[in-house]
């Protein structure tokens, strides 16, 4: 093809058929810069393989050896080892961490453990859809409950999701430009997508917590990938894979309704004013999101309850600024309360925020030229679109509602980002540049993702050991505030408690409400706590213990809604009947995600017999249930 075969607008020939139709997502002919050569599979990693002959620009012929497009073979060849390199490394880092579990963790296994027919009740006081914790409970059956068991389901998850990530973008890569006689576009772009993924901080920390979240990017990359075939060419088959997909993110992550409706409005622009091609996939893909709304059906009563009554009273609601915060919070170590605070970290960011922007904005003129089109360029414009009003949504959602905001939450639009930012890699025209930046980016997720090997989310252990080793039998165990128990009760021995908290050798409770430790109960949780006496909590306390038993108190200050409420009971215990204190354990907050003290009330002894059974404190809040509670 000469100069001004090169320059000129053509009609790309595609595999598929329909493919050219799917991806003129203006209505419009593809330009020769979003042109596609043939087929061509994709063998190895070649991040710095060109993909387009650019409009205009002279042949290498033309411009001399220093306009060369591809890379050397030896330099292709270390571009291979290191994104082997770097796959390696973030498959390793997805399943090591030194790191006990934390609250959301040691809750999610308590509730998991349950038989099936329970945890939706279970589930029903916590605020969670249920998908994750029954696969957990099959997972713990075969694999057992270690620590490593339970967060390997998430780290074979996360694993699953990198080939997953390659057929995306392997697929949108093969409908951008290439060069004549150079890799096809879909080679670059699935090994950008994979080495992007491998390296990331946010898919390496929850390859490693026994959450949801790597469950719900793997249905997201999948869903991606389905969505795609569909805009192609519609099969019943794959319609019906798009229902199943969204009914089981729906199952795994509530976000996931603010992402389906944001796909939902796009849908509904392109059956109405898309193209012609479209419009009958789009209409596909709309009743199969209907589907998903039916298979959710059997659970949106508990839905709604959990909407009413607990929502998420441990952060103060969410603000626009969360738009923000999803993307840099995508770039930090999770474990950590200062979430942009390294400097790979920020790094980081800038990378994903600079290509993101070239993704969806960015026009490759030359080797050397980026313009700027401020219509936006596809499909940028559609995975920015999606992710953009997922976030806006789920802003305006919890400003409305009161709900929190956490990076975590966002996981559903973090594959769209990351597809994001190949994009803009690709809209780098020499491909040394292109192999620098992706480098560059990898180096800083790394090292951000190392962190997770040695950072500690929480004090549990610590705790739990001096329990072990110091508390007598007949001893009181305080939780203050309840979201510390289920940490810490994972830790003691199974002989030492039931799971009420209660057997021959402790006696456990949780302020505010005095159950036991295995479980939070979120229902009307800011009523309960604001309802709540910690002096009466301490009186409540000291009866049950008498002057025979000590009373230890497991606490930490600064969560939402207690405001001095633990400082206070601890107060209350030291002076009610004269105990003597000893700390055991101080917080470390710069150490620890989830800090705690542990303090040793000893009364006075004397020969008074000391109170016997269960406790059964007054309706101030002392310690009184039995009843089962759920956990967050």
């Amino acid at each position: 093809m000469d100069r001004s075969q090169s320059a000129r607008p053509t009609r790309p020939r595609l595999a598929g058929g329909a493919a050219y139709h799917a991806w003129a997502w203006a209505g419009r002919e593809v330009d020769s810069e979003r042109a596609v050569g043939g087929g061509g599979k994709a063998a190895e990693p070649d991040i710095g393989a060109d993909r387009a002959q650019v409009p205009g620009e002279s042949t290498p012929s033309a411009r001399g050896p220093e306009t060369r497009s591809e890379l050397s073979v030896s330099t292709r060849r270390a571009v291979q080892i290191a994104v082997a390199a770097v796959v390696v490394a973030g498959l390793v880092l997805r399943f090591w961490t030194r790191s006990a579990l934390w609250l959301d963790e040691a809750l999610t296994v308590d509730i998991a453990r349950l038989p099936v027919h329970l945890i939706p009740s279970y589930l029903k006081r916590d605020g969670a859809p249920p998908l994750y914790y029954v696969l957990l409970h099959y997972w713990m059956e075969i694999f057992g409950e270690s620590d490593v068991a339970v967060r390997s389901l998430a780290g074979v998850t996360s694993v699953a999701t990198l080939p997953v990530g390659w057929l995306v973008g392997r697929r949108i890569g093969r409908l951008l430009p290439r060069r004549p006689g150079g890799r096809t576009g879909g080679s670059t772009a699935g090994w950008v997508v994979v080495t992007l993924l491998a390296s990331a901080p946010f898919a390496v920390y929850y390859a490693t917590e026994a959450r949801m979240y790597a469950l719900v990017m793997l249905l997201c990359a999948c869903g991606v990938l389905v969505v795609l075939r569909v805009l192609e060419r519609p099969r019943p088959a794959e319609v019906v894979l798009v229902a199943v997909i969204g009914a089981a993110l729906l199952y795994t992550q509530y976000w996931a309704l603010y992402l389906l409706g944001s796909f939902g409005l796009w849908l509904l622009w392109q059956a109405w004013r898309g193209p012609g091609a479209r419009r009958r996939p789009a209409r596909w893909m709309l009743g199969a999101l209907v589907g998903s709304a039916l298979l959710f059906l059997p659970w949106v009563p508990t839905f709604i309850y959990q909407a009413r009554h607990t929502g998420t009273p441990w952060a103060r609601p969410a603000n626009f600024a969360a738009v923000v915060d999803a993307i840099s919070g995508f770039t930090a170590n999770q474990a950590t309360l200062s979430r942009s605070g390294s400097n790979q970290g920020i790094v980081l960011a800038i990378g994903y925020f600079v290509l993101a922007a070239l993704g969806i904005f960015g026009v490759a003129k030359s080797r050397w030229e980026v313009a700027v089109d401020v219509r936006t360029r596809e499909p940028g414009r559609t995975f920015g679109f999606v992710a953009f009003a997922t976030l806006l949504a789920a802003a305006a959602g919890g400003i409305i509602s009161g709900s929190a905001f956490s990076p975590r939450y966002a996981s559903v639009v973090f594959v769209l980002l990351l597809l994001l930012v190949m994009l803009g890699v690709l809209t780098l025209g020499d491909p040394t540049v292109r192999v620098v930046v992706v480098g560059v980016v990898a180096v800083a997720g790394l090292a951000v993702g190392i962190e997770n090997v040695w950072t500690q989310r929480t004090q549990a252990p610590q705790v739990a050991r001096v329990l072990s080793a110091r508390a007598r039998r007949g001893d009181i165990v305080v939780f203050c505030p309840d979201q510390l128990g289920p940490s810490v009760y994972r830790y003691f021995q199974s002989t030492q408690t039931d799971r009420s908290g209660r057997n021959g050798r402790f006696v456990m409770e949780t302020y505010p409400r005095g159950i036991g430790p295995a479980f939070v109960d979120w229902v009307t949780y800011e009523k309960v706590v604001r309802a709540s006496d910690p002096a009466a909590f301490a009186n409540a306390v000291e009866r049950v213990a008498g002057t025979a038993h000590d009373v230890w108190l497991v606490w930490a200050p600064g969560y939402q809604g207690f405001g001095n409420d633990c400082q206070a009971l601890a107060g209350d215990l030291g002076a009610g009947l004269g105990y003597s204190e000893r700390a055991w354990v101080t917080t470390a907050p710069a150490t620890y995600y989830e800090p705690m003290s542990l303090i040793q009330f000893i009364p006075p002894r004397s020969a008074a017999t000391p109170s016997s059974g269960v406790s059964t404190g007054a309706s101030t809040g002392g310690p009184r249930r039995t009843s089962s509670a759920s956990g967050a």
